[in-house]
């Protein structure tokens, strides 16, 4: 080999390190994402959580990713784990839950305190895709950035269907929170 070839290859493989560690220094990343929601009906309240989601943000470009297997969702019945896997979230066929999207603001994250920023972008829930704008309270301390968010997801949106027979068990609309915790 000459020695523009062997030099050529030495700055690609520097380059290469340098823009992989550029995107690891400015994306944080959480592996304590909780996920709970809670349907508030006439005859009975039905309330799950997941702490198996994980979520990842660049706080140089504000963009988010949260995911969530269906299954890791635990209920206090297991029959009505059993009923939201198979009848209602089909996990089977769609086995995750997704949110993508981007924070506004997000700049002010480099710097300890307390923000409410919101996040925009899009939640696939049973395989469809809905627009959804919510804020999001985020507590930044030495570079660890505590994120929690509320929202509503209506069921008929994702084309989650309830039966009549249940219709006065499951909300039409369910609460979601989303607590993480990102690190680098």
């Amino acid at each position: 080999m000459n020695k523009i070839s062997i030099f050529s290859i030495l700055f690609l493989m520097i380059s290469v390190s340098i823009v992989a560690f550029a995107q690891q220094s400015s994306s944080l990343v959480s592996k304590e994402t909780s996920i709970t929601f809670f349907s508030s009906a006439p005859l009975e309240n039905i309330e799950a959580k997941s702490t198996l989601g994980a979520s990842a943000i660049n706080i140089k470009t504000g963009d988010m990713i949260f995911r969530v297997k269906n299954t890791s969702f635990q209920f206090d019945k297991k029959l009505m784990q059993e009923h939201f896997n198979e009848n209602y979230m089909e996990s089977d066929k769609y086995p995750l839950s997704e949110f993508k999207g981007k924070i506004e603001g997000v700049e002010k994250l480099v710097n300890d305190g307390n923000y409410t920023l919101n996040v925009k972008g899009t939640l696939q829930i049973h395989g469809q895709t809905k627009a959804y704008t919510t804020a999001a309270v985020f507590n930044v301390k030495d570079g660890i950035i505590k994120a929690v968010t509320n929202f509503q997801v209506r069921l008929a949106d994702h084309k989650i269907t309830i039966p009549s027979v249940v219709g006065k068990k499951i909300a039409e609309v369910v609460k979601i929170k989303v607590d993480a915790l990102y690190k680098k």
